[in-house]
């Protein structure tokens, strides 16, 4: 089979769509870092806070590290060919077993 190649539309709608969930998600990952120096500065009333909001930063930084690491071994350069190589595996053992006329149960 051969790869499909994406239009620039679908190219420019998913760079939209990952800048509306991208800037969303920076800004709020943003309070909560305000939110922890504050705490960390002394404010007394959010001394309650502190372990959620490092439960929070370690939880960013073990994705931020999976997302590094994927893309250090090449793991986002081509999305596509998984779903490819499936379909032509699936074709490859269709073609090898040959079709049964028993009911299935018997």
């Amino acid at each position: 089979m051969s790869k499909i190649p994406r239009p620039r539309v679908s190219q420019l709608t998913m760079l939209l769509f990952a800048v509306l969930i991208l800037v969303p998600s920076l800004l709020g990952f943003a309070t909560k870092f305000i939110e922890f120096v504050a705490v960390f500065r002394g404010d007394a009333g959010g001394r309650f806070a502190i372990s959620p909001i490092i439960n929070y930063l370690f939880a960013t930084l073990g994705f931020l590290c999976l997302f590094g690491w994927a893309a250090v071994h090449g793991m986002l350069r081509d999305i596509e060919a998984p779903k490819y190589r499936m379909l032509e595996i699936e074709d490859q053992l269709d073609r090898a077993t040959p079709p049964s006329n028993t009911p299935i149960g018997r």
